[in-house]
């Protein structure tokens, strides 16, 4: 069953409490500095081990390599990883 006391509107608080601190989204937890420089890192080295295993037999073989595919392989990661960050962070929070 949900606690909807949880729910009260601040303009319903009683006078003279504090409004609750807002809890910051998901969104907001994945642009944290400490959250983007951890999943920068972690994408670019996952991202190249998925690359060579990937395209390595090319890259050796000096074949072109569609760039756009590099760069999103990357951005995919980053994003995942972002995400996956703040959500451990919200919920380590008690979001």
């Amino acid at each position: 069953m949900v606690n909807m006391s949880s729910f009260r509107h601040e303009s319903f608080a009683e006078p003279g409490s504090a409004a609750p601190e807002p809890t910051p989204g998901v969104l907001r937890l994945m642009l944290q500095p400490r959250i983007v420089r951890g999943a920068l890192n972690l994408s670019l080295v996952i991202g190249t081990v998925l690359k060579v295993i990937k395209n390595g037999a090319q890259c050796w073989a000096h074949h072109a390599v569609n760039i756009w595919q590099v760069a999103m392989n990357f951005v995919l990661l980053r994003c995942v990883s972002s995400y996956c960050a703040a959500r451990n962070e919200a919920q380590r929070r008690g979001d």
